[in-house]
């Protein structure tokens, strides 16, 4: 199944049933804390929730460029993922379309300046409200590991 980031329902239709809406305030300037993004030897010690670790294949960060990983879960599965950027605009904001028939979802993250300090917004949409609900015990809990394991990381960006 192909997913179209600007087909008209992601485009058009309310998506609140089916987002997961996090936020983060980071006491770092966004530009470091974008960076930890941007930088794969920083999101490669960051990225996922608690004791997942990751493997990066492919990092275009670009619009269209790709992002291909895996996440190594603590009880040792591997679990592969594959990322489109859709929206690159450093040190604003990132859009990228998680590309998977059973688990897929457009992400979007703002970094917004406050003084000294960077509101990380961390905006994720799924294709149904039912799919949402299926994984929402798990993904809520993983999308808040994510945003506190990027806070600790800025601390090793320069």
């Amino acid at each position: 199944m192909s997913h179209d980031a600007r087909s008209p329902r992601m485009r058009n239709e309310s998506t609140d049933e089916r987002a997961f809406i996090h936020s983060r305030l980071i006491d770092a300037p966004r530009e470091r804390v974008f960076k930890a993004f941007s930088e794969p030897e920083h999101l490669a010690r960051w990225w996922g929730p608690n004791g997942f670790t990751s493997t990066f294949q492919t990092f275009e960060l670009r619009p269209g460029g790709h992002w291909r990983f895996v996440m190594h879960g603590p009880d040792g599965a591997d679990y592969p993922n594959e990322n489109v950027f859709i929206e690159v605009v450093a040190p604003e904001r990132l859009v990228l379309d998680h590309l998977s028939e059973d688990h897929h979802f457009l992400l979007t993250i703002t970094f917004t300046p406050q003084g000294n300090k960077t509101l990380v917004g961390w905006r994720q949409v799924f294709d149904t409200a039912a799919h949402k609900e299926r994984i929402a015990g798990v993904v809520a809990e993983a999308n808040e590991q994510n945003l506190i394991r990027l806070a600790n990381e800025v601390l090793n960006v320069m």
